[in-house]
């Protein structure tokens, strides 16, 4: 094979590259605390012209999507992992310490994407789809008979949504074993009190 025709396979291993140091540059600068780094920033970072960066990615929409899908393959495994309880109650409790693990991971994105979902559909849309997964993992650990119980999923589902974990870690300043005690705490009362009172039909 000639040097001419290895050069296209050297221009795409080339392209495939700048863009993976284009989203590894996005990532690190949204860890650092950015919450809405710009393009000249990610270029810098890359080590990129800014037309590069344009040249990948049309629009910055476009890069938070790319974000979007590293983070999704960084949480798989603490999403996959199998309960180790039987009972439906005990898998509830092991939601605890699950989602306080992903919530850590994805706390920089997730406060960033805050910032922007007001100019950007795809983060609008994202958060949606990460409420009603989010939603539907809980539901699947309940028993039929505990569907008719509305006011108790809604409250299991609030303890355990990333704005409660980010209220216990920013607001009340509780490190995460902390946080997760008290929300081990609050969703314990609340399973205790699952069949104690007259269900609320909402």
């Amino acid at each position: 094979m000639s040097a001419d025709d290895r050069e296209p396979d050297g221009r795409r291993q080339r392209s495939r590259d700048s863009r993976a140091r284009i989203v590894a540059a996005m990532l690190d600068l949204i860890r650092a605390g950015e919450l809405a780094p710009g393009a000249e920033q990610v270029a810098e970072r890359a080590k990129v012209g800014l037309r590069t960066v344009f040249r990948h990615f049309d629009d910055m929409d476009s890069l938070y999507r790319e974000m979007s899908h590293v983070i999704e393959s960084e949480l798989r495994d603490v999403v996959r992992r199998p309960f180790k309880a039987e009972a439906w109650q005990g898998r509830v409790l092991e939601l605890v310490e699950r989602r306080g693990a992903a919530f850590e991971k994805i706390a920089p994105f997730k406060r960033a994407s805050d910032a922007n979902r007001h100019r950007s559909r795809f983060l609008a849309a994202d958060q949606m789809w990460l409420a009603a997964e989010s939603r539907e993992i809980l539901r699947r650990q309940l028993p039929a008979e505990a569907s008719p119980d509305p006011l108790g999923f809604e409250t299991l589902d609030l303890l355990l949504s990333y704005e409660v974990w980010s209220r216990l870690r920013r607001e009340q300043d509780l490190s995460p074993d902390e946080a997760r005690r008290v929300l081990g705490a609050a969703v314990r009362r609340a399973l205790d009190a699952w069949g104690k009172a007259p269900h609320d039909p909402l």
